[in-house]
C-alpha cells in the first residue's frame, strides 16, 4: 500500500464547502492508501470523534497546525484578500511539517489538495524539489476570468470589483513565481472543471486532468425516487443569494413562459427582498416560494417533490446541490460553465451557453417551456441520474485518484 502525504487545509466530516471536499477525499482514498493528513485543525473534535468509527482508521494519521479564531474568520468570510497572507503563512509551516514526516516515513506521494484556489498553491512542491518525491496539486480551480457580460445592471462598483479581478486573476496565471513553480514541479496536476483545464493549456502549454473536486454520497435509497406527479410544474432554486448566484435570471425566465402553472421554490440565505420586488413586479409573486434557509434534510425533500433543479450561477467551483440533486433523480438546467458544465450532462440535464442576461432569460424560458410540455423526456432524464451519480460518487473519484498516483510512481 502506497503512502500518500495530502495537504487538506480545510477538512470535516458532516460538511460541505472546502471542509467537506478535504474530508471525503482523505476518507475515501485511505480504503487504497495509507494517509498522512495535514489540516488546520479547527474541525479536529470532528475528526477525531469520527474517524474511529471508520473500517479504514488505521490508514489515517492527522496532523494539526490550528490558527487563531480572527484568521478563521477571515477565512470564512469570502472575499476578505487578508486571509492569503496569513494562509501563506500556514503553508510554510505544513512544508516544514512535511519534511519531518519525510525523514520518519517512506512517502510516495506528496499531494497538495485544498484550498483549491491557483492563487496559494503551497509549499510541497518546493519539498518534492528537495526529496525527489513526486508531487501532485489539484483538483486545482484556475478559471481565467468571471463574465462581465452578468454585471449588466449592476452598480458601478460592482462591475469594478469584478473587471479588477479578472486583471488580478490573469496577471496572477501569467506570472505568478510560485504557481509557476507548482505547474512545472508537479508530475499531475488535476484542473477542477473544463475552465480550469483552459487556462493551463493557455497559461502553461499544460495538458491538465480534468477532475471535479467534489464528490456525490451514494446510500441504498437513491434508487427509484419519485417525483412531483401533480399539476403544478415544481422547479427548485438553491443558493446563498448574491451576485453570482443570478436570482434575478431565474425569476425572470419563468415571468417569460407565462405558464401560471410554473411555480419557483426558492431556497437559500440573504437579502431576498430585492428579489421578492421583482417577482412582483413581473406578476409571478404567486407563483414565487421563498422557503429561506432551510435544513438539509428539508432541501433534499423538496429536490425529491421538485420537476427541475434551475441553477443559475456564472462563477463557482463544482457546486454540491448539482450533485445532490443527481443523487436525487433531479434533472438540471443551468449554464454551460464551470463545475456544474461538466456535471450535468445531455443525458440528466440541459446546458445554456454563457451569453449575456437577455439572451439567457430568453434561453432559460425556452428550456423551461419545453421540459413542461415533454414531462416524458423529463422522466427519461430523471432515470438516467442513478448512472451518472455513480460515475460522479465519491468511491469511484477515489478510484480513480489511486490509479493516477500509481501511473506517476510507475513513471
Amino acid at each position: 500500500m502506497i503512502k500518500v502525504l495530502v495537504n487538506s487545509y480545510a477538512c470535516s466530516p458532516n460538511m460541505g464547502s472546502e471542509p467537506g471536499l478535504g474530508w471525503n477525499w482523505v476518507m475515501h482514498l485511505a480504503r487504497h492508501c495509507e494517509l498522512f493528513i495535514i489540516t488546520e485543525g479547527e474541525f479536529r473534535d470532528k475528526i477525531e470523534q469520527t474517524v474511529p468509527l471508520l473500517e479504514q482508521k488505521r490508514n489515517m494519521h492527522f496532523y494539526y497546525l490550528p490558527l487563531e479564531d480572527r484568521i478563521r474568520k477571515m477565512c470564512w468570510n469570502q472575499g476578505d484578500w487578508r486571509f492569503y497572507y496569513y494562509y501563506k503563512k500556514w503553508q510554510k509551516r505544513a512544508a516544514n511539517l512535511v519534511r519531518d514526516i519525510c525523514k520518519q516515513e517512506e512517502i510516495d506521494i506528496l499531494h497538495q489538495l485544498n484550498m483549491i484556489g491557483f492563487r496559494e498553491p503551497g509549499y510541497l512542491w518546493q519539498v518534492s524539489q528537495e526529496t525527489g518525491i513526486p508531487f501532485v496539486w489539484g483538483p486545482v480551480d484556475a478559471k481565467e476570468s468571471f463574465p462581465l457580460a452578468y454585471t449588466q445592471g449592476e452598480s458601478w462598483k460592482t462591475r469594478a470589483f469584478y473587471w479588477t479581478k479578472n486583471l488580478i486573476t490573469k496577471w496572477q496565471l501569467k506570472h505568478s513565481y510560485r504557481v509557476h513553480e507548482a505547474v512545472y514541479t508537479a508530475s499531475l496536476v488535476l484542473a477542477a472543471s473544463s475552465n480550469s483545464v483552459n487556462s493551463f493549456r493557455k497559461y502553461y502549454s499544460l495538458e491538465s486532468i480534468l477532475m471535479n473536486e467534489t464528490g456525490t454520497s451514494l446510500s441504498n435509497d437513491d434508487v427509484g425516487i419519485s417525483h412531483n406527479q401533480g399539476t403544478t410544474f415544481d422547479i427548485l432554486w438553491v443558493g446563498k443569494m448574491d451576485f453570482r448566484k443570478q436570482l434575478g435570471l431565474a425569476i425572470r425566465s419563468v415571468a417569460l413562459t407565462n405558464q401560471h402553472q410554473i411555480r419557483l421554490h426558492i431556497v437559500g440565505d440573504g437579502n431576498a427582498v430585492p428579489y421578492k420586488h421583482e417577482a412582483e413586479k413581473l406578476g409571478i409573486a404567486e407563483q414565487c416560494y421563498f422557503h429561506g434557509s432551510i435544513s438539509h434534510q428539508d432541501v433534499q425533500q423538496l429536490m425529491k417533490e421538485s420537476d427541475l433543479l434551475f441553477f443559475t450561477s456564472v462563477a463557482e467551483g463544482t457546486p454540491h446541490v448539482v450533485l445532490e440533486a443527481i443523487r436525487n433523480h433531479l434533472p438540471i438546467l443551468c449554464f454551460d460553465t464551470c463545475g456544474q458544465g461538466d456535471c450535468v450532462t445531455d443525458s440528466i440535464g440541459i446546458k445554456i451557453p454563457l451569453t449575456n442576461p437577455t439572451q439567457s432569460v430568453k434561453d432559460f424560458s425556452e428550456q423551461i417551456l419545453f421540459y413542461f410540455h415533454h414531462k416524458d423526456v423529463l422522466a427519461q432524464l430523471s432515470v438516467n441520474c442513478q448512472k451518472r451519480a455513480e460515475a460522479l460518487s465519491w468511491e469511484h473519484k477515489a478510484k480513480q485518484m489511486v490509479a493516477l498516483y500509481y501511473n506517476v510512481l510507475s513513471k
